[in-house]
């Protein structure tokens, strides 16, 4: 049987690689629990600061596996918690995920960068949330996310006529953080990726969460929610070097504590 989902350690960096080529990387259980356990197993490895996400040159992942759902009923979905058992452990990693998407990221695939804290696309990528064709509704964050990225007007549009988003106007719109030629998406990805694992893992925790605090709160609550871990990072031993790494003018070495 084929390994559905590839791992590999790059330096401090974690690679997560879809691997169901067959089936344009459609995501079944079978894959997302294999995608799960990877972020488990990086999530505690104390010598890996960033994960990337991808897939292959042809699909990040080209929607959910219709197959597999196609014969579900209410109580199936709901008593199996399907997509919050196991779909959502990309929501709740501490560690920051980059979503390296070249070819079609659509249905479940769009969701699925979208969980991901950036999203690199190669010029190759095309975006879209196309389940009305199906007769149902995105279901894994697709009618909230993807508002959240782009606005109501962009999210109506895709999620209604089930069109596709190139790479050029998804970053225009804001879905994606950089569009790269296909050919260097990885290179630059990772790229990035040891970037950010370079930095003070607890700092890094402590941006992403920041971040997505602006999300859940309103702006005076996220305001104040970013001042008091500003003022716990002044307890963290890299804020020491760093600062004194900046006045006497060298690169500091983080320890990540």
């Amino acid at each position: 049987m084929t390994q559905l989902v590839l791992t590999e350690t790059l330096g401090r960096v974690g690679l997560i690689r879809i691997n169901r080529p067959e089936a344009m990387n459609a995501l079944n259980n079978d894959v997302v629990d294999g995608i799960a356990a990877a972020i488990d197993a990086f999530e505690a490895d104390e010598n890996i600061g960033c994960i990337v996400l991808t897939g292959n040159e042809k699909a990040f992942a080209a929607g959910a596996d219709i197959g597999f759902m196609k014969d579900f009923d209410y109580m199936h979905a709901y008593k199996t918690d399907f997509i919050t058992r196991n779909w959502e452990r990309l929501k709740t990693t501490r560690k920051p995920v980059i979503a390296a998407v070249a070819g079609f990221a659509l249905g479940g695939g769009c969701e699925m960068a979208m969980m991901c804290d950036l999203i690199f696309a190669a010029d190759s990528a095309k975006f879209g949330q196309p389940e009305i064709r199906l007769g149902t509704l995105p279901g894994a964050g697709g009618t909230q996310r993807l508002p959240r990225a782009v606005g109501k007007a962009k999210a109506m549009d895709l999620c209604l006529t089930a069109r596709m988003m190139d790479a050029a106007e998804a970053e225009k719109a804001g879905l994606v953080a950089r569009v790269i030629p296909a050919e260097q998406l990885m290179e630059e990805t990772l790229k990035a990726a040891q970037t950010i694992a370079g930095y003070s893992l607890p700092v890094v925790m402590m941006i992403k969460e920041s971040v997505n605090r602006a999300f859940e709160s309103s702006l005076n609550e996220g305001l104040l929610f970013e001042r008091r871990v500003f003022h716990a990072a002044f307890t963290v031993e890299d804020q020491k070097e760093g600062m004194a790494a900046f006045v006497e003018k060298r690169k500091p070495v983080f320890k990540h504590r």
